[in-house]
């Protein structure tokens, strides 16, 4: 495993994300990630936090330098909780839940590795379809996260490490029927 390239390729793939979703300070970005999938294993078969650690290096710091919340999915165990920041918690009303992700129990090596870096982490049970777009690394299921509409976001890479990759965004919904006119630019 190259820890360089998964962070360099995390790094470009949240850059473009960013750009094309038209993320702004105070979006919530929700990323999940399956170790296993980066170094080519089955989700769930082979946690590795090397791989974690490279994925949390090239993500989470370009949103904090861009003043977006980011919400770290756990695995199926915990039921797809989250992990974020308190204050995360506190802006959008979201409910703590309690339980401590787990590398290799459950919750999943990147969601451990945020609590473990994290400034001030919390779980929570959902961010009540409120997250603006993600990143889903080895097809974890992030939608149920985004608000909708969700739409698919098409960028340059298509996997990380060997995990293929799918990004997302929101859209709003569109609304008044066929005489309705609609801004482009949040289509």
């Amino acid at each position: 495993m190259d820890s360089q390239l998964i962070t360099e390729q995390c790094s470009q793939a949240v850059n473009e994300i960013i750009k094309a979703a038209g993320l702004t300070k105070g979006s919530l970005f929700v990323i999940g990630c399956s170790s296993s999938e980066i170094l080519g294993n089955q989700i769930g078969t082979a946690t590795n936090m090397d791989s974690a650690k490279a994925v949390y290096d090239g993500i989470i710091p370009i949103l904090k330098e861009n003043g977006i919340y980011a919400a770290a999915q756990c695995c199926e165990h915990l039921n797809r909780a989250l992990v974020v920041e308190r204050e995360t918690m506190l802006h959008f009303g979201f409910e703590q839940v309690n339980a401590i992700p787990q590398p290799n129990h459950a919750g999943g090596a990147f969601a451990t590795e945020c609590y473990n870096r994290f400034d001030d982490p919390v779980l929570v049970e959902s961010v009540n379809s409120r997250g603006d777009a993600g990143i889903d690394i080895g097809g974890t299921m992030i939608g149920m996260h985004i608000r909708s509409v969700v739409v698919p976001l098409r960028i340059s890479l298509r996997k990380i490490g060997e995990a293929p990759i799918i990004c997302a965004r929101r859209r709003p919904k569109y609304v008044g029927g066929a005489r309705a006119i609609y801004d482009e630019k949040l289509m």
